[in-house]
C-alpha cells in the first residue's frame, strides 16, 4: 500500500511540474509575441508605407482608418522619385556605400585575423600585457577619437577621398578579441603537429584555424558590413563633398545622402513622408537580405566563440 501511495504521489508530483512547466512556457511565448509586435509593427508600417501614395498615407495617419491603405492606393511612386529626378544621386551613393562597405570589411577581418592569430598561439614577450593593453582601449567611447582622426586625416589631406572612409574601420579591437576567443578553443596539439610536419605559422593559419573558425569569421563579415554600411557621423565630415580625384562624383554614402533627401522640397513644400520611408526602405534591404541569408552563421559563431573547451 505504502509503495502504490508513493507511486500515486510522483506521479501528481511529475503531472503537477509538468504544468507549473507548460504555463511557464506559455508565459514565456506571450511575452515574446508582444514584444516581436513591438519590433514587427514599425517595420510593417515602413514596408507599406513605402509602396502607398502620400495622400492616401497622409489620410491614414490623419483617420486612422485602414481603408485608407487599400491596394487602390498603392503605387512605386515614392521608388521613382528616389532613383530618378527626385534624388539623382542616390544611386552614386548607394556605389559608394557598397564599395566602402566591402573593402573596409576586408581590411578588418584580414587584420582581425592575423592578430588574433597572433594573440591565440605565437608566443611572444608580453604578449598577455598587449592584449589586455589593447582590451582597455575599448573602455574609450569612440567619439572621443572622432576629432583626432579628422584632424590626421585633414592633415595627409585624405578628405573626400575612399582611403579616409574605408581605413578608419580597417582595425576593431572586439572583432580580434572574438576571434581569438574561437582561436583558443582550437587544441594546440594540431599547431604543435603542423610544427613538427614543417607547416609555417601561416600555412597553418590558413589550412587549419580559418576553416575551422570560418562561422566566426562571416559573423564578423556580416557585422562589419552592417556597420559600414550604417555608418553616418564619420563620412559626414571627412565626405561632404566631391571625390578629390574626380569632383564631379560625389562621396556622400547612403545615411548622409539620405539625410540630404529628408531637407529637399518640391514646389517650396517638404518632400512626403512616403518618400522617406521609401528611401529608408532602399537602405535596409540589402542589410536585411544579407542577415536572412546568414543569421545561422552569426548564431554559430555566437556559440562557438562563448564555449570554452
Amino acid at each position: 500500500m505504502a509503495e502504490h501511495a508513493m507511486y500515486f504521489t510522483d506521479e501528481r508530483a511529475q503531472r503537477n511540474y509538468k504544468i507549473r512547466v507548460g504555463i511557464l512556457k506559455g508565459l514565456v511565448y506571450v511575452f515574446l509575441s508582444i514584444f516581436a509586435l513591438f519590433m514587427v509593427i514599425p517595420f510593417v508600417i515602413m514596408v507599406v508605407g513605402s509602396f502607398i501614395e502620400a495622400k492616401a498615407f497622409e489620410g491614414f495617419a490623419d483617420t486612422a482608418k485602414i481603408s485608407y491603405l487599400g491596394f487602390s492606393n498603392w503605387s512605386f511612386s515614392n521608388y521613382q522619385f528616389i532613383f530618378s529626378n527626385g534624388s539623382s544621386s542616390f544611386p552614386t551613393y548607394f556605389l559608394n556605400t557598397l564599395i566602402v562597405a566591402v573593402a573596409s570589411t576586408t581590411v578588418t577581418v584580414v587584420t582581425a585575423v592575423l592578430a588574433a592569430f597572433a594573440f591565440a598561439r605565437l608566443n611572444f614577450k608580453g604578449r598577455d600585457a598587449l592584449f589586455a593593453l589593447l582590451l582597455a582601449t575599448m573602455m574609450i567611447p569612440g567619439e572621443m577619437m572622432v576629432i583626432t582622426n579628422y584632424q590626421t586625416v585633414k592633415a595627409i589631406n585624405w578628405t573626400n577621398t575612399f582611403a579616409a572612409l574605408i581605413l578608419v574601420h580597417g582595425v576593431s579591437v572586439f572583432y580580434i578579441f572574438y576571434l581569438r576567443q574561437t582561436f583558443q578553443q582550437i587544441p594546440n596539439e594540431l599547431y604543435l603537429a603542423a610544427k613538427v610536419d614543417g607547416v609555417g605559422d601561416l600555412g597553418y593559419l590558413v589550412k587549419v584555424m580559418i576553416p575551422i573558425a570560418m562561422p566566426t569569421i562571416t559573423t564578423i563579415i556580416i557585422l562589419s558590413m552592417m556597420g559600414a554600411w550604417n555608418s553616418y557621423i564619420w563620412p559626414n565630415l571627412v565626405a561632404r563633398g566631391g571625390w578629390k580625384y574626380y569632383p564631379q562624383h560625389s562621396m556622400k554614402l547612403v545615411s548622409n545622402g539620405l539625410r540630404d533627401m529628408f531637407s529637399l522640397t518640391i514646389a517650396n513644400q517638404p518632400i512626403p513622408d512616403t518618400y522617406k520611408i521609401a528611401g529608408s526602405m532602399v537602405i535596409s534591404i540589402p542589410l536585411l537580405i544579407v542577415f536572412i541569408l546568414f543569421r545561422k552563421y552569426i548564431m554559430r559563431g555566437v556559440s562557438r566563440s562563448g564555449i570554452k573547451g
